[in-house]
């Protein structure tokens, strides 16, 4: 674990008439923290990404530096606190309320909802909630500052041949009618394995890891699928036919067009990111085919000269000759086993590593993405803020700042991060903590003042909350007895 960092007092500021507020200086010089390189509890080493807007600390590690009483005025580090914890319950309450509406048009596409269904939607109607769904959750990711990769990259720039747990795994990416797949904190994990030129002793090594991704896919119907292959193959709809069956063979059953899964998986190698698609189909690798096929065919070849030979021998005796070919006919049962028994170890261990990455799934996964969204929108804002309060900052200076953030937290974690000043200057500029003056100079409010204006939004908070507006979908009459089929688990249930 890292040392602490200790804070190195900042010199004393006498006031003057050509210095009238002294105590204004910019974010980067609040404190001088000793430099020391981020772990996480698990062992995990971070490797630093400059071109990243993740902030791998926590926000109450940011309020413990941001409010030290070095950092400000005489009385003022109190006041500066309280109002950083006000500014962050405000934003987890922004994001549950944009949660609540996203949870509302998921609904209809739900694969876990245990509710009794009442509503019905037309084709326009559930395409519109789709439509909802997708823009919410990519809002969500981005606002959790998580690098979206499009979906015409996925192949290229995520996808590797070599896998970390010795598998070899193959996405048919045709099959998804709806795909975003997004990670965020780029690492490097230790590992050991055995080797064989250490005469199988272990040898540790590093593995790089995504520390979080996401995946939201949407199926094809089977229709569209197999229309889709036969015009971008150009082949017929019967010979497309087949190789959609092919392909869908490694779905579940579970898994249904109708549905948007969204999953978020920890720690997921580099070279093992096809595990986290529902179609990866495991495959044979190279050495493994040739390892069987030697063993296999050295095997097979010497029981069959073998058999052969007591067959030519038996042909006098009807009886023998049966038994040398059941000898035959076992010996290439054993062999058709041996590669059935090895393409299931491979599935065990895709299964295990799958269990062991997994965090959350559909409605679960959205909760999550909505509190860490909520978490890098406070920090950013905090990080800014903590500038605009006590320096004289106009419009134009925002890449100064923006550096001087970035120089802040470098010195303060050893992190190189991209900072979203934009992004955190329209949030607080939204919500009246900062203003923007004629000539274009940015005035934050004071601590108490900017805690007080958040207390006021609180007593003003369900009038501020947006009407959903006419609700999608029709009701559905039902008569009375379907409750009772509901209770029973054997109908009305999506």
């Amino acid at each position: 674990m890292p040392s602490s960092p200790v804070v190195v007092p900042a010199p004393p500021i006498v006031a003057n008439s050509a210095n009238p507020e002294p105590h204004r200086r910019t974010v980067a010089a609040l404190a001088k923290l000793a430099n020391t390189t981020p772990q996480a509890a698990d062992g995990t080493f971070v490797e630093p990404r400059g071109d990243e807007h993740f902030l791998p600390v926590t926000r109450a590690a940011l309020i413990d530096r941001l409010a030290n009483p070095h950092a400000w005025p005489p009385g003022v580090a109190a006041e500066a606190r309280r109002f950083f914890r006000y500014l962050d319950y405000w934003r987890q309450q922004r994001h549950a309320a944009n949660l609540f509406r996203l949870t509302e048009a998921y609904e209809p596409f739900s694969p876990d909802s245990d509710l009794f269904v009442t509503r019905t939607y037309s084709v326009a109607e559930r395409r519109e909630l789709q439509d909802i769904v997708l823009d919410g959750v990519e809002k969500l990711v981005r606002q959790a500052n998580y690098t979206v990769v499009p979906r015409d990259r996925v192949a290229i720039e995520i996808l590797s041949a070599e896998s970390h747990y010795g598998l070899d795994l193959k996405v048919d990416f045709d099959a998804f009618e709806e795909l975003l797949v997004c990670y965020r904190g780029e690492s490097v994990t230790r590992s050991e394995r055995r080797v064989l030129k250490r005469f199988f002793r272990k040898q540790e090594f590093k593995v790089p890891i995504y520390r979080r991704m996401l995946v939201l896919f949407k199926l094809k119907a089977i229709d569209r699928h197999i229309s889709d292959v036969a015009t971008h193959r150009k082949v017929s709809h019967e010979e497309a036919e087949k190789i959609v069956v092919k392909s869908r063979d490694h779905i579940p059953e579970q898994i249904k067009p109708e549905n948007i899964y969204v999953k978020i998986f920890k720690d997921i190698p580099k070279s093992d990111v096809e595990m986290i698609f529902p179609n990866t189909e495991v495959k044979f690798r190279t050495k493994d085919k040739v390892w069987l096929g030697v063993t296999g065919g050295g095997a097979l070849g010497a029981g069959l000269f073998g058999a052969a030979g007591k067959l030519a021998l038996a042909l006098s005796n009807p009886l023998t000759a049966v038994g040398a070919a059941g000898g035959i006919i076992m010996l290439l049962v054993r062999q058709v086993m041996n590669v059935v028994n090895q393409k299931q170890r491979y599935m065990q261990v895709l299964a295990q590593n799958l269990y062991f990455h997994a965090m959350a799934d559909n409605r679960g996964a959205m909760t999550k993405l909505a509190d860490r969204a909520a978490e890098e929108d406070v920090k950013e804002e905090i990080l800014l803020y903590s500038v605009l309060a006590k320096e004289q900052v106009n419009r134009r200076d925002l890449a100064e700042v923006d550096k001087a953030i970035q120089a802040y937290i470098e010195r303060t974690f050893g992190l190189h991060v991209d900072f979203e000043v934009e992004d955190a200057l329209g949030r607080l500029m939204r919500d009246g903590i900062v203003s923007e003056m004629p000539d274009g100079t940015l005035v934050a409010k004071p601590p108490r003042e900017a805690a007080q204006h958040i207390d006021g939004m609180w007593d003003e908070i369900l009038n501020m909350l947006s009407d959903v507006g006419a609700v999608t979908g029709r009701e559905i009459d039902r008569p009375a007895t379907s409750a009772e089929s509901y209770l029973n688990g054997t109908a009305g249930v999506r």
